[in-house]
């Protein structure tokens, strides 16, 4: 009995080692992680390769059996058929998708379903290589039951890197916490023309707050350490001068040459790559005659060479097609996906171009290396996040860490810090607790026209909408509601009404704007980008499609306006919108002006909270509202020489960038610049004094004017900003830190160079068109 064991031993001892129990190295994490990609890119097939590359869509990936959730028969099939290695938008759900509160997945079944999605590919895949889930999450993971902030615009409106921070790391780790691992956004694309229909996805207009603000989120979101449990793979948007497109149509060309890019547009992708983005989404539009999809000066020279970005790039949805079909510099799909994979474009969202690479590299079109490449940059961070190790989530911890009170509160203080007071004639603002209000308008009452574009469906009690917040503050007999008029279809006419209940109110709170809310009767494009025609009816007039020609109210807007002035009682206007729309009258008409953007699902509570001073608001333009159309572009660092009179108007805009008001006041004082010679900056200095009789925040600008450089350079730049709390009567010696950088310029070879013989004018403020300090600085 004794010696069968041991001849059994005998036998198995004499065996080569590696019969029995070695581990490949891909599969041994104590291997270096270069050496596990490239001894996991040896053993695939070239099917395989191009596998990983895919990324087809991904909510029909998962079926709902009552509770229970498992892979589709789609699934299974596209695992197949083309060995995919990522899904995108998996627990998306909007009218697109088709996917709602009923038919969707809450996050604990989220969790479930990528548990089984990976546990499929673990078991029924030759080589056992998990599944990246990349998921859409501007302003919040577009998910159900995850927490909605407000979108892009809103969130530069704080001008706080800080706050962005703490809200990009709760919105990772809800990513994270249901399975996900990518996430897509944010929005870095500076907009300069409002009548385009993404910008309430961006950060304004100017590359330096943009740059700042991205470089934060970007850590929020694990800042690159993808060992980290709750760090995502950030997908930076759209990869490059995407929101400037012609007539403001949504993927038209861009006009803009290479200095430009370097001045303006790629500075804030490359703050965000240095702060640790690895994924970058390539534009649908085209530079130059180039579609950025295949354009290898900015995938291959800019990202790779110059940058050193050690990530992967990815279309946007269709848009390796769109080589083809929108840009027809390829004949076929064939030779777009050449054209996008030589140029540097690694992954193909949409997941229907690359396959044609098999066929192209078995008849020598390309070469293997190329994928090889591509691979390998997308398998070394699924080694990076640890996915072969850790593919499986907790469906519980999903259940509850995801859209706690605490993120629900701090939904709550990006909204408030989003909000820009404009005007408070007589000092109106903050209202008195005893006030009776008419609360009127499209937008007062209205649950999705809080939320922007890519928001998912939300139970019922889940958003604040502006008169549940005002509600909150008051007895139910100090306030009345009547819509008056809806955002577009002018069917929806209750103005008298709204005017009866003003005429019996102390003050009438109109809230109007537009809407990016999508419905179940849009049509959608392929790429998800709602379609307008001249029969949607609905509210939306912006979002991803809804491009405008003009930027006033819509529908029966201004009528309601100005019948609610006649009546002579105090109006204060609140704009919820997607775009800085035309504020003419309201400027010139109402008692006070707010704009609030999108605030999301507490952003209710948070104009409440303005109105009656429970926050006194520090919200500051990230982008100019222009006076008319007319003006585009308007944004505020042109370049010399300075704008001269229309005919009609004025060439400034109606609100500058950087532009906001407070309920107390602040002064400026004693500016002083010193070199520090050691470290070769320049301190600028000055004294903030709160001399107001409230407790407030400024946000202090620092701009540089370059009084002569060798190539043309912008009537003024910001360079550094600080939002900044002071209690009434208090003052603080504030600093920032000019370093050669920041006063360096392209130059007539397109690089960036330290003009010794310079002179700038330091110019300190609390906006672009107002500047409190000045001082002339000479090199």
């Amino acid at each position: 009995m004794r010696k069968l064991p041991l001849l059994t031993i005998c036998i198995f001892l004499s065996l080569p080692l590696h019969s029995y129990c070695q581990k490949p190295v891909y599969k041994d994490a104590s291997q270096p992680i270069a050496s596990r990609t490239q001894d996991l890119i040896k053993r695939m097939t070239l099917k395989e390769k191009v596998g990983q590359l895919l990324c087809p869509l991904g909510w029909e990936m998962y079926e709902r059996q009552g509770n229970k959730v498992k892979v589709s028969q789609k699934f299974k099939d596209i695992v197949s058929k083309k060995q995919i290695g990522m899904l995108w938008a998996t627990f998306r759900a909007d009218p697109w998708t088709q996917k709602t509160l009923t038919n969707g997945l809450n996050p604990e079944m989220a969790a479930e379903a990528a548990n089984e999605l990976q546990r499929y590919m673990l078991q029924n895949t030759r080589l056992g290589i998990p599944i990246f889930l990349a998921e859409e999450a501007p302003h919040g993971h577009m998910a159900i039951g995850t927490t909605v902030f407000p979108t892009g615009i809103g969130q530069a409106s704080t001008w706080n890197p800080s706050l962005l921070e703490k809200m990009s790391a709760c919105v990772s780790k809800e990513v994270r916490l249901q399975g996900g691992h990518i996430s897509y956004g944010p929005v870095l694309d500076l907009s300069r023309d409002p009548r385009w229909s993404r910008v309430e996805e961006s950060y304004g207009e100017d590359p330096v707050l943009t740059g700042t603000l991205a470089a934060s989120i970007i850590k929020g979101l694990g800042a690159g350490n993808l060992a980290a449990p709750y760090s995502t793979i950030a997908t930076l948007k759209h990869f490059v001068a995407y929101a400037i497109p012609e007539g403001g149509h949504n993927g038209a060309a861009a006009s803009v040459g290479e200095r430009e890019l370097r001045e303006y547009y790629l500075p804030p992708f490359q703050s965000a790559v240095n702060a640790g983005a690895k994924s970058i989404m390539a534009a649908y539009n085209s530079i130059d005659g180039v579609p950025c999809s295949s354009n290898s000066f900015l995938l291959t020279d800019i990202l790779i060479k110059e940058w050193g970005f050690k990530g992967f790039t990815v279309s946007d949805l269709g848009s390796i097609e769109g080589i083809k079909g929108s840009h027809r510099i390829a004949r076929d799909y064939t030779e777009a996906s050449i054209l996008a994979l030589k140029a540097g474009l690694n992954a193909d969202l949409g997941g229907n171009a690359y396959p044609n690479l098999i066929a192209a590299v078995e008849n020598g079109s390309i070469e293997e290396r190329f994928i090889d490449t591509a691979v390998c940059r997308v398998l070394r961070l699924k080694f990076e996040m640890g996915l072969f190790e850790h593919p499986f989530v907790d469906p519980q911890k999903a259940k509850k860490e995801i859209k706690t009170p605490e993120q629900i509160l701090l939904s709550r203080q990006v909204a408030k810090e989003s909000i820009v007071l404009l005007e408070n004639k007589n000092g109106i603002l903050p209202l008195k607790k005893g006030v009776k209000l008419a609360v009127v308008g499209p937008n007062a009452d209205n649950v999705y026209n809080m939320l922007g574009d890519y928001t998912a469906p939300q139970p019922e009690g889940n958003v604040i909408t502006v008169l549940q917040g005002l509600r909150s503050k008051l007895s139910a007999t100090q306030v009345s509601y009547v819509k008056g008029c809806a955002i577009r279809d002018t069917t929806e006419n209750t103005i008298s009404k709204a005017v009866s209940a003003a005429q019996e109110s102390d003050v009438v709170i109109a809230v109007v704007g537009g809407s990016s809310a999508r419905d179940f009767k849009t049509e959608y494009a392929t790429t998800g980008a709602a379609i307008a025609t001249d029969k949607t009816i609905g509210d939306m007039e912006s979002g991803e499609g809804f491009d405008r020609s003009t930027l006033d109210l819509l529908g029966k807007q201004m009528d309601l306006l100005k019948a609610l002035k006649k009546t002579g009682k105090p109006l204060i206007v609140v704009y919820i919108q997607g775009r800085p729309l035309n504020m003419n009258w309201a400027a010139e008409n109402a008692d006070a002006l707010l704009c609030a953007w999108y605030p999301g699902q507490e952003g209710g509570s948070a104009v409440a909270d303005v109105l009656f001073g429970d926050y006194n608001p520090a919200g500051r333009l990230p982008i100019s509202v222009p006076r008319s159309v007319g003006q585009i572009p308007v944004h505020y660092n042109r370049k010399s020489p300075l704008d001269h009179r229309y005919v009609e108007e004025e060439a400034t805009p109606r609100y500058a960038f950087g532009y906001g008001k407070s309920y107390t006041t602040f002064a400026y004082q004693n500016l002083n610049i010193n070199k520090d010679t050691t470290k070769g900056i320049y301190r600028v200095s000055f004294t903030l004094q709160n001399t107001g009789a409230y407790d407030g925040e400024e946000v202090a600008q620092l701009y540089v004017k370059n009084q002569f450089a060798s190539t043309s350079q912008p009537v003024k730049q910001l360079k550094h900003f600080e939002r900044i709390h002071l209690k009434a009567g208090t003052s603080k010696l504030v600093e920032f830190e000019l370093t050669t950088d920041d006063l360096s310029i392209i130059d007539m070879h397109m690089k960036k160079v330290f003009e010794s013989t310079s002179t700038f004018t330091i110019m300190i403020g609390s906006s672009s068109d107002q500047i409190q300090l000045q001082k002339q600085l000479e090199i």
